[in-house]
């Protein structure tokens, strides 16, 4: 499964079937699957979610993600687990502080989320995802040897910073990468990992809890940066294909004119051409990947229309998807901050509960992320799956209400239907999420607009605490229908825009 830069293997273009057979359809997945020994499944007639990542990641550049995901998000999962604990039992910080540290982290990474987008357009995104990477990981690190407050904001700073950094250049690489009906299953891939790498941290992470020493928190922490240092051995194997094309000079008259097809040929032909060279290039230094045509046309694009044609600031369409975005996202507020304390003080429910809603959540993305984003990259599917979202979202606030002040097994069954139709309103609003912000954005700036729409997530993570709080923890029932009536409306609004957008663009094409 590990991708090599052989140039026996990187020019063979069964590489692309591969991951269109993963990406386009679930029953042929599966039904390749059952074909026995010529089948997707390698002969077992096992079909499943580990068959159709597996033939996915035979792409070089899935195939580095994946594992290096696989690998450094067993770090996050330990990082996500003890921290708080961390600040709180060894540390010694109060509560007031280590919201001042967290909030301080979200902030910065906020502003980090545009400049790893932004650098990601300018630089190799190759290089600023490992310098990143490394960063992060030595952040992490770095934990382990906090004693007060101003260390723990330091440190935490630096790692929320770089960690989002990175999250926006990973977005911009996959933007680049791989053709549109493919990156929003990409997307889905690295998600799935994602969630079963935290799940196994946040086991080992327990082991500190367990066993409660300064000494175990320790450990377990520069373990997570280790984890992320370690992660750098299959990154630094991605291909040059996925940096964002040079620049090309400044172009006039007859340059111009023969840039531009008149006289010469069509853009087509030039934007073909482009593409054959990038991918005799990539050939030629067995580096071949479905990267060569997105690099190809976002090539093309600037020679037509300068260095950078557009701009997210500029564009209001695009401003609007990452706002409503950033207001749908707040629902992971609710599962991290609202459900936990809606359990402890509105139901007579045990704190289990709450491990027992992150494990239906953990299995629910697990199993359906990727399925369940097939074919989003459909402007009108991706506007249509959020508006699913929107109404399970609506629902999921309603149900979670209704739980409290019942009797404690009908509040246990309200809780687990509640968290049940919230991870699915999670999975369908990411999938639509991320369709609309690949194809809504301009090509020629991908990382500069996957920054923006990361962005938009971060400010959602930001407020979310506040907002669920002050909703559904202060106010109750008529604060969780405050909640449901945001949800839905944004949701809505994101189907709106989705369908604007998709009558836009056929009557262009027309």
């Amino acid at each position: 499964m590990s991708p090599t830069s052989s140039p026996d293997t990187s020019s063979l273009p069964v590489i692309e079937p591969d991951l269109e057979a993963a990406a386009t359809s679930v029953d042929e997945a599966d039904a390749a699957a059952k074909a026995g020994p010529a089948g997707r499944s390698g002969g077992t007639g096992k079909p499943g979610l580990a068959t159709r990542i597996a033939a996915s990641v035979s792409d070089p550049v899935l195939g580095i993600l994946v594992t290096a995901t696989l690998i450094s998000r067993v770090g996050r999962g330990i990082f996500i687990t003890i921290t708080v604990l961390y600040f709180t039992l060894i540390v010694g910080l109060p509560a007031h502080e280590i919201a001042i540290v967290l909030g301080a982290a979200s902030a910065a990474g906020i502003v980090a989320s545009l400049a790893g987008g932004w650098l990601a357009d300018r630089m190799s995104a190759r290089r600023v995802l490992l310098v990143f990477t490394t960063l992060e990981g030595l952040g992490l690190l770095c934990y382990a040897a906090t004693g007060d407050f101003v260390s723990a904001l330091v440190v935490a700073v630096v790692v929320g910073a770089f960690g989002q950094g990175a999250n926006s250049t990973r977005m911009a690489i996959l933007a680049r990468a791989f053709e549109p009906e493919q990156r929003v299953h990409a997307r889905a891939v690295l998600r799935t990992v994602t969630n079963v790498s935290i799940a196994v941290g946040s086991g080992l992470g327990a082991l500190a809890l367990a066993i409660g020493t300064a000494e175990a928190y320790r450990i377990l922490l520069v373990a997570a940066g280790a984890l992320y240092l370690l992660a750098l051995v299959r990154l630094v194997k991605l291909p040059a294909s996925v940096d964002a094309p040079r620049a090309a000079p400044p172009v006039t008259g007859a340059v111009e004119a023969a840039a531009t097809g008149d006289g010469v040929g069509d853009e087509g032909d030039d934007a073909e051409g482009d593409g054959d060279a990038a991918g005799r290039a990539d050939a030629a230094d067995g580096r071949g990947s479905n990267a060569a045509r997105p690099a190809a046309s976002a090539r093309a694009a600037r020679r037509r229309g300068g260095r950078f044609a557009h701009s997210p600031w500029r564009d209001p369409r695009y401003l609007a998807l990452t706002g409503l975005s950033a207001i749908f996202g707040m629902q992971f507020g609710v599962a991290e901050i609202g459900v936990p304390l809606w359990i402890a003080h509105e139901t007579d429910a045990s704190a289990v509960l709450v491990s027992a809603v992150l494990i239906i959540n953990t299995t629910i993305v697990v199993l359906f992320q990727v399925p369940l984003s097939r074919g989003t990259h459909d402007l009108r599917r991706a506007g249509r799956v959020s508006a699913i979202a929107a109404w399970l979202m609506a629902a999921t606030c309603l149900v979670y209400a209704a739980a409290a002040g019942l009797p404690v097994w009908f509040s246990v069954v309200f809780i687990v239907l509640a968290s049940i139709t919230h991870a699915f309103a999670e999975v369908l609003s990411q999938a639509g999420g991320w369709g609309l912000s690949f194809e809504l954005a301009d090509p020629v700036q991908a990382g500069t607009y996957q920054g923006v729409y990361s962005m938009g997530y971060s400010i959602g993570a930001t407020l979310a605490p506040a907002v669920v709080t002050a909703t559904a923890i202060n106010m109750g029932l008529a604060g969780w229908a405050i909640l449901a009536v945001v949800f839905l409306a944004s949701g809505l609004g994101t189907w709106a825009l989705a369908r604007s957008a998709a009558s836009r663009a056929e009557r262009v094409t027309a």
